[in-house]
């Protein structure tokens, strides 16, 4: 990547030395990578055990199994139900500090890296998370056969076209910098609608009045109906 990035700018090693090369790839890669908080290639399914008595579970404990650590926690479920998500001052409010209420978590939130459960978990559980991992180093101090981590095959053009734009300032050459620089950016926003798309199992639905992909998918026979009424909440009449 580094001769690459030389062999466009016209340079060797003695213009940008293979360290102050390697920071600015890793610069590339901190700006992809940092620059979406949901990236598929970092999705991750882990687990961790409640303690008895215990409300709180650090982003360390919680993704203790998962390499480099979890940076994002999207979901939480036990073996029989989903947990809530709720903001942490909804449960203060349900759950006061000063409460001692235990039993199956039913709810979570999410504050200074920390996850809490409500209620406190009267018991030992375990708990299944899908999250994002941290990135893998790379760039500065990483050795030169070491790829980036987890990040696709398509992505390493890109970190290149960076490294060039990056060269290409410190070459004092600002238009060809600002070029490329352009020239990442859109290649970043293409990947970025590529790999942030709907999987192709979600259903499109064009030009419908219905809201709700629930509805549409019913396991309720055609024959019934459902009405919101007046007084009284959700009602099913047979058709």
């Amino acid at each position: 990547m580094r001769s690459y990035v030389r062999s466009v700018v016209d340079i060797d090693s003695s213009d940008i030395s293979d360290d102050v090369m390697n920071r600015f790839l890793g610069e590339a890669y901190d700006v992809i990578v940092y620059s979406e908080k949901r990236w598929p290639f970092f999705e991750v399914a882990t687990t961790f055990d409640t303690v008895a008595s215990q409300k709180d579970y650090t982003v360390a404990v919680v993704g203790a199994s998962v390499t480099n650590g979890l940076r994002e926690i999207a979901a939480v479920k036990t073996d029989n139900h989903v947990l809530e998500y709720i903001g942490r001052d909804d449960g203060d409010v349900i759950y006061p500090l000063n409460s001692n209420t235990t039993g199956n978590p039913w709810y979570w939130s999410f504050w200074a890296d920390s996850i809490r459960l409500y209620p406190t978990p009267g018991s030992v559980d375990t708990v299944y998370v899908r999250g994002y991992k941290d990135p893998a180093a790379f760039g500065a101090g990483v050795s030169d056969d070491t790829e980036p981590s987890d990040l696709p095959t398509p992505f390493h053009m890109v970190l290149a076209t960076y490294g060039i734009a990056r060269a290409y300032e410190q070459q004092e050459d600002p238009t060809m910098s600002a070029q490329y620089f352009s020239i990442f950016n859109q290649e970043l926003e293409n990947l970025r609608a590529r790999y942030e798309d709907m999987p192709a199992a979600q259903p499109v639905r064009l030009n419908s009045r219905s809201v709700s992909r629930w509805m549409s998918q019913s396991y309720l026979p055609n024959r019934f109906a459902l009405f919101v009424g007046a007084v009284g909440g959700l009602h099913y009449l047979e058709a």
